[in-house]
């Protein structure tokens, strides 16, 4: 059987539509029509209903779906173990990061791996919504937070916290905030990620370790967390937002830390696997030098 089409029909089952699942591997709709007939006709068996508003599987196809995942995992980790047992930094990695890390840190990075191992493709894709490996296509996704598939792996990459940030602009138009409070007096930069708008800010004191969780609100929110941090930039109003993010315009003077008394919870930011048989040789050079890229932007 082609594993092409093997990938098709599990891209099928899990978009839940023909005309995604072409569009996610680049082909056309009318090509996927005529690959999942030509893997019925070799199976001798119909794998999916169609009709003109869904599409579902058959009692045979929901069999045969977990049989193509775990065919094409098996092939996927022959060719990462053929290349983990040469040493060799080769192959492609289809990489998932925040879009501002992806944008600002990431892409320079890269570029920078690539020209040392010219047999090495990297496709990164950027954005700030959760990941699914398999219906998304990707080998690797750079995420905060903590790990809550335990089937997967994890790599610790750096552990930081979210800095209250404006630019003097703001600050000389406005005012400087000298307790958390305050913040409710000024326009904030809000995220909003999956739906859910990030406004309420909770800080820490340094002095008494008292927590505060204060509501937030401003005119502008976005669900890319680039845009946060040029409107930030721009003198539109208050963010808090990762020091990996800020850490350039903070050291530059284009941004300047607030509240420095308070401090917000910390998180980790991880690179993580799908499983074990997908750290190669060129998993483990990105997170070797990710490591030392965060130490060396957060003065570590």
């Amino acid at each position: 059987m082609n594993t092409d089409d093997l990938a098709l029909f599990v891209h099928t089952a899990d978009s839940g539509s023909i005309t995604r699942a072409a569009e996610q591997l680049d082909i056309t709709t009318a090509t996927a029509s005529a690959a999942l007939k030509r893997l019925e006709k070799q199976l001798k068996v119909q794998l999916l209903i169609r009709s003109t508003r869904q599409l579902r599987l058959t009692a045979e196809g929901e069999r045969f779906l977990t049989y193509c995942r775990e065919a094409l995992q098996s092939l996927e980790a022959g060719r990462a173990s053929i290349h983990a047992l040469s040493g060799k930094v080769a192959g492609e990695l289809r990489v998932s990061a925040p879009s501002d890390l992806g944008r600002n840190l990431l892409l320079e990075w890269m570029d920078e791996i690539m020209d040392s191992h010219p047999d090495l493709s990297i496709n990164l894709l950027l954005g700030d919504s959760l990941t699914d490996f398999y219906l998304d296509r990707v080998d690797l996704v750079i995420r905060y937070g903590e790990l809550k598939d335990s089937s997967m792996v994890a790599f610790t990459l750096a552990t930081i916290d979210r800095v209250l940030c404006a630019s003097p602009a703001y600050l000389a138009a406005f005012g400087m905030p000298e307790m958390p409070d305050d913040l409710q007096k000024h326009n904030c930069l809000l995220f909003q990620m999956n739906n859910r708008l990030d406004d309420v800010w909770e800080l820490t004191s340094k002095a008494d370790q008292e927590r505060i969780r204060i509501p937030v609100s401003g005119n502008r929110s976005a669900n890319d967390s680039d845009i946060v941090r040029r409107w930030c930039l721009a003198g539109k109003g208050i963010a808090c937002k990762s020091r990996l993010d800020m850490a350039r315009d903070l050291r530059a003077g284009r941004l300047v830390v607030l509240l420095p008394d308070y401090q917000t919870p910390r998180i980790t930011l991880n690179l993580i696997c799908p499983g074990r048989q997908q750290i190669t040789p060129a998993v483990l050079l990105l997170r070797d030098l990710l490591r030392e890229k965060f130490m060396q932007l957060l003065g570590e």
